[in-house]
C-alpha cells in the first residue's frame, strides 16, 4: 500500500496530535520526552500486534519506510528548528562563553569522535563483536555531536543554571556542523569515495543537514582497499611479478591519498563552516534591515520564515553549512538590540508566539518519527547488549573530551561547580544521530551501528533528560543561580 504525501504527513500529525494529548492528559512529561514515550509505547503495540493480526504493523512498516527519516529531518525540518532555538537563546551570555562553546563544538568533537571510536572498537571485541576500527570511527563521528533540537526541548525545562545552559546549547547548535563534516570525512575514506544513502538504496542525501558532499569531490577516491580489490589481468606468473610494483604503487597511492584527504578537509571547512557563518550574518542584517523599515507584523513574520526557506535553500546550492547560517542568523535576528530597534512590542510578540509554535509543532513530528522508526530495526540480543555498552562509552566519551576544556576555561570565566558532570549528561543525542546512522550501508555494519544509536538516543533523552535538572540542583545545591563559585570539577 503506497502513501501520498499528504496522507503521509496527515497520519504524522494526527498522530502527534495523539501523543500528544496522551502525554499531557496522563503522562505530564516534557513535550519532548513525552512524545517519545508514547510513540515507543505505540510501536511496542504494533509489535504485540503480530501475534493476532499482521494487518496494523504492516501498514506501519509500510508507512515508515516511505519517510525518508534524514531527508526529512536534514534538509526539511532542522532550518526552522535551529532558527527557533537560536531566537531564543541569551546572546549576551553566548558572546561571553564564545570561546568555550567554540572549543566543545570543534575540538570536543573530534576528541570525544576518537575516544569513542577506540572505547567501541575494543569494547564490543570484548563482548564478541567484530568491527573494523572505521566502521567504529563512523559511529564515534555521527554519536558525538550533542543533538540542538534535543536540548533545546529539554533544557528549557530542566532549571539548569542559565551560565551552564548557554554552555550546553551554544555547543549543541553549532556542533553539529562540526560533526557532520566528521562524519562525511569517515565515510568517504571508508567507501573509498561512495556518497552516504539510506539503507540499501544508496542515493545521495543532500547534507543540507551542514556539508555538501559535493565538496568531496576532489578528494581521491582511490583508497588503497579499492586498489587491493582491482583485477589483475594476466596470469598469476605476470601477478606475481607485479607484486613489488604493486605494492609500492599502494604506498604511494595511500601516502598521497591521505595528503589529498587533509587538504581536501581543510578547504571543505574553510568553505563550508566559515562560508555558512558569513551567510548566516548577511542573512540576518539583510532580515534587521527589512524588518527596521516596515512596522507590519504578518509581513515582518513572513520576512523571518523567508529568511530560514530562502537562507538554507541558498546555502545549500552554494555548498555551504546551511545549519550555521540558519544559527547566526536567528542569534541575530533573536539579540535583543535587534528586537528593540526592528521590531514593535506587537510585532516582537507575534514573530515569538510564530517561532514558538513551529519550534513545538515540528518536536512533536519529529520525536514521533524517531519513536516510529523503531519499525526498522533489527533488534537482537547481541545489538541490545552492544547498545547498553555504547550508552557507557558515550557518556566516558564526552566527560573525557570535555575535561581539559573546562578546566582550562573555568577560572577565566567563573564556571558552576561540576560543570563537566552536568555536561556530560546533559549533552542529549537525538535525531541528527539517527538520521546520520540511517545513511549507513550494510557494509558498514549498519545494522548494529543503527540499533547501537537508537539505544544512545533513547536513554539520553528518557533517562538524562528526565534527570539533568535534578542532577544539576543535586550537585549546584541552587536552581538558576548564576552567582555559583568557579569551582569546576
Amino acid at each position: 500500500m503506497d502513501f501520498q504525501i499528504f496522507e503521509i504527513c496527515s497520519i504524522i500529525i494526527v498522530l502527534s496530535a495523539l501523543f500528544g494529548y496522551v502525554n499531557v492528559k496522563f503522562l505530564r512529561l516534557p513535550n519532548t520526552i513525552g512524545l517519545m514515550i508514547v510513540a515507543i509505547l505505540f510501536t511496542a503495540f504494533l509489535f504485540a500486534s503480530r501475534f493476532y493480526t499482521n494487518f496494523f504493523i504492516d501498514i506501519a512498516d509500510n508507512l515508515v519506510k516511505q519517510i525518508d527519516f534524514p531527508e526529512v529531518l536534514l534538509d526539511v525540518m532542522l532550518g526552522f528548528l535551529l532558527f527557533a532555538g537560536a531566537m531564543h537563546t541569551n546572546f549576551d551570555q553566548l558572546h561571553i562563553q564564545r570561546w568555550p562553546v567554540l572549543v566543545f563544538s570543534t575540538l570536543g568533537v573530534i576528541a570525544s569522535t576518537f575516544i569513542c571510536a577506540t572505547l567501541t572498537y575494543f569494547g564490543f571485541q570484548a563482548i564478541g563483536i567484530h568491527t573494523e576500527y572505521i566502521h567504529c570511527l563512523l559511529f564515534g563521528a555521527l554519536i558525538s555531536p550533542t543533538d540542538p533540537i534535543a536540548v533545546l526541548g529539554i533544557l528549557k525545562q530542566a532549571r539548569v543554571p542559565k551560565k551552564l545552559e548557554t554552555k550546553i546549547v551554544g555547543e549543541s547548535l553549532f556542533n553539529d556542523g562540526v560533526g557532520v563534516v566528521v562524519f562525511l570525512t569517515i565515510f568517504h575514506i571508508a567507501t573509498g569515495g561512495s556518497e552516504p544513502g539510506h539503507g540499501e538504496n544508496i542515493h545521495a542525501t543532500n547534507p543540507g543537514s551542514a556539508i555538501q558532499l559535493a565538496s568531496y569531490q576532489e578528494i581521491e577516491p582511490r583508497t588503497l582497499t579499492s586498489i587491493k580489490n582491482q583485477d589483475v589481468a594476466g596470469d598469476e606468473a605476470v601477478s606475481e611479478i607485479a607484486v613489488a610494483p604493486v605494492q609500492a604503487t599502494q604506498t604511494s597511492n595511500e601516502t598521497t591519498s591521505l595528503q589529498d584527504h587533509v587538504l581536501a578537509v581543510v578547504r571543505l571547512f574553510a568553505t563550508e563552516v566559515l562560508g555558512g557563518i558569513l551567510l548566516g550574518l548577511v542573512l540576518g542584517y539583510a532580515t534587521f534591515l527589512l524588518l527596521r523599515s516596515i512596522d507590519d507584523y504578518e509581513i515582518e513574520v513572513l520576512i523571518t520564515l523567508a529568511c530560514v526557506m530562502g537562507g538554507y535553500s541558498l546555502a545549500s546550492a552554494w555548498h555551504l553549512s546551511a545549519p550555521l547560517a540558519i544559527v547566526v542568523a536567528g542569534l541575530i535576528v533573536g539579540n535583543d538590540t535587534v528586537r528593540g530597534t526592528a521590531m514593535s512590542q506587537q510585532t516582537e510578540m507575534y514573530v515569538n508566539r510564530f517561532w514558538e509554535l513551529v519550534d513545538i509543532l515540528l518536536n512533536a513530528i519529529l520525536f514521533v518519527l524517531i519513536g516510529l522508526e523503531l519499525l526498522v530495526l533489527n533488534i537482537t540480543q547481541t545489538y541490545i547488549q552492544a547498545a547498553g555498552l555504547a550508552i557507557v562509552i558515550v557518556l566516558v566519551s564526552r566527560f573525557l573530551s570535555l575535561l581539559l576544556p573546562v578546566r582550562f576555561f573555568a577560572k577565566r570565566l567563573d564556571f558552576v561547580p561540576h560543570t563537566t558532570t552536568i555536561m556530560t549528561w546533559g549533552g542529549l543525542r537525538g535525531g541528527i544521530s539517527i538520521a546520520l546512522a540511517l545513511t549507513l550501508t550494510n557494509e558498514l555494519n549498519r545494522e548494529l551501528f543503527l540499533t547501537v544509536t537508537y539505544g544512545v538516543v533513547i536513554f539520553s533523552i528518557i533517562v538524562q533528560g528526565l534527570t539533568v535538572g535534578k542532577l544539576a540542583g543535586k550537585l549546584i545545591g541552587t536552581d538558576n543561580n548564576n552567582d555559583e563559585p568557579s569551582t569546576a570539577h
